[in-house]
């Protein structure tokens, strides 16, 4: 299980995971939840591309809150609480944020109470 934090507004989710790059490098960044992201990862082109991930397919078109856009799919490594997982991994020039989406939920128990400030996921 790993430990979150809420940022100062209380509004969004974050959690501290490794990425895995493909000299076994594990780098660790914040990322944050993403409700509204249905698939495992995303992550900045130029972020992508310094991990040495494989890309799997180019411009795939997909629906996003601020509409249709393109994007690369890579197979990445992800270290979350000690175990390590591949997952596809979507990059795009306009991701500012490392997002986890909601498909880790089917994997994890994500657990949230504001009042205690308890944020984990395991």
């Amino acid at each position: 299980m790993i430990e979150g934090r809420l940022d100062n507004e209380g509004n969004k989710l974050f959690f501290e995971i490794g990425l895995v790059a493909v000299d076994e490098e594990i780098i660790p960044v914040e990322a944050l939840l993403d409700t509204g992201f249905t698939d495992w990862l995303a992550i900045n082109t130029q972020d992508l591309e310094s991990l040495g991930w494989l890309c799997l397919d180019d411009e795939l078109p997909m629906a996003t809150a601020q509409g249709e856009a393109e994007f690369n799919v890579y197979v990445g490594s992800v270290q979350i609480d000690g175990q390590e997982f591949q997952v596809p991994v979507l990059g795009g020039d306009s991701i500012n944020e490392i997002l986890l989406g909601m498909r880790w939920l089917k994997t994890r128990r994500l657990v949230v109470d504001f009042l205690a400030g308890v944020l984990t996921l395991g």
